[in-house]
């Protein structure tokens, strides 16, 4: 029997039940689409894990002073300096993208005629590309602004919009703090929010670090912050910059330096977990659907029986009959996983064009597994039914009432 006439038997004979084919291909549909939407969200969920981590600092290694159970004047004399910030540059210039040391103070200033205490940080030019930061309105700092020690801030979003009303009224603005008048240059926010995990809080208040040692007892730069040039330096960056460190300051004195790597690989050690798990329950339910195909396929051949004694009576050959039943069996496997398919490339897609800047990404990989475990389910489960087909004695069959 060739292969485009038993594909024409199996389809009539499909179409004679069509709604027991399609309870039997639900099974794949749902099986298929299942297993493209589980890889999918595995994936978007991991991306966005991703970014979030990698949006705190690309790339970033940060340093600060133990402070352990030494005394105040030891501690004094340990803290990372701004020296060891520009040491950094130099002696690490060809692996170290940027470095940027940040000091944090607080100040009492007028905020909807009322006093209160608000966060001030003092960084450089480098510490808006080293932290991810977004310029809202006006400019960053820049080096000039450091150098000449102006008198010049930046508010937070949360800050600015209590204080003036909205970003772009905020730039411009003068406001008072140590007793002196700065003037505002603009508005920024966290590219990725901290929620006040970091130096930056909802509302704080960022000016040239030569400055904001003017107002601090002593110099301590809490945290060091490095952003390595190459992903793969990371690790090793991170040692040579404790080394650094240490060697520039008294034996004993002990620097927590840190990445973002462990983090990274945990995000992703559980993304992968995740998705295994999610698979493997994917998989239970196109082995549920293949199952649920044998059952009815071996329902089928006990109705047909008669059709099957009367095939081979005129000279069908067992092999033709096996070859009809086998093809009915993979047609509804992979029609049921060609709709599924199609179910689940569309939910993603439609997810595209109803949102504006969400990109949903869709694996090829899922799909192409997808349909090929369709495939092997149909044969895998349509065996056993086709071969008992197949081996049925045509005198027999032509008696079955």
């Amino acid at each position: 029997m060739q292969v485009r006439e038993a594909l024409r038997f199996s389809v009539q004979a499909l179409h004679a039940n069509k709604f027991r084919t399609f309870l039997t291909a639900l099974g794949l549909i749902i099986g298929n689409a299942s297993v493209i939407l589980v890889v999918t969200i595995s994936i978007s969920s991991r991306d966005y894990i991703l970014d979030q981590i990698r949006g705190i600092g690309s790339n970033l290694i940060y340093a600060q002073y133990n402070t352990g159970t030494n005394s105040a004047t030891k501690v004094d004399a340990d803290f990372i300096k701004l020296a060891d910030v520009d040491a950094v540059r130099q002696q690490l210039a060809e692996r170290v993208g940027a470095a940027t040391g940040v000091m944090s103070g607080s100040a009492r200033m007028l905020v909807n005629s009322k006093e209160q205490d608000v966060a001030v940080i003092g960084a450089d030019d480098q510490y808006p590309s080293v932290r991810n930061l977004v310029l809202l309105a006006g400019r960053f700092l820049d080096s000039s602004d450091v150098q000449l020690r102006e008198k010049v801030v930046l508010l937070t979003e949360k800050l600015a919009n209590r204080l003036y009303g909205s970003q772009s009224a905020a730039a411009g603005q003068t406001i008072k703090l140590y007793g002196l008048q700065f003037i505002v240059i603009g508005t920024f926010k966290e590219r990725t929010g901290t929620f006040g995990l970091s130096e930056v809080t909802n509302e704080t208040i960022l000016m040239p670090v030569s400055v904001m040692r003017y107002f601090t007892p002593v110099e301590r730069v809490d945290p060091l912050y490095i952003q390595a040039r190459d992903a793969g330096d990371v690790k090793p960056l991170t040692a040579r910059v404790r080394q650094l460190l240490e060697s520039r300051h008294r034996p004993g004195a002990r620097y927590d330096v840190e990445n973002l790597s462990g983090i990274l690989e945990a995000a992703q050690e559980i993304a992968m977990v995740l998705t295994i798990v999610l698979i493997v329950v994917s998989t239970i339910a196109l082995l549920i659907s293949g199952i649920g195909i044998m059952n009815i396929m071996l329902v089928t051949v006990t109705e047909r029986t008669r059709e099957i004694g009367l095939r081979m009576a005129v000279g069908a050959s067992r092999r033709e009959v096996l070859e009809q039943f086998l093809t009915e069996s993979v047609v509804i496997s992979v029609g049921g996983g060609f709709i599924g398919i199609l179910v689940g490339v569309a939910i993603p897609l439609s997810v595209r064009f109803l949102t504006d800047g969400i990109r949903v990404p869709i694996s090829v990989t899922s799909v192409a597994v997808a349909f090929g475990v369709s495939l092997v389910v149909g044969v895998l489960f349509g065996i056993l039914p086709a071969n008992r087909a197949s081996r049925l004695n045509p005198t027999e069959a032509l008696r079955y009432e």
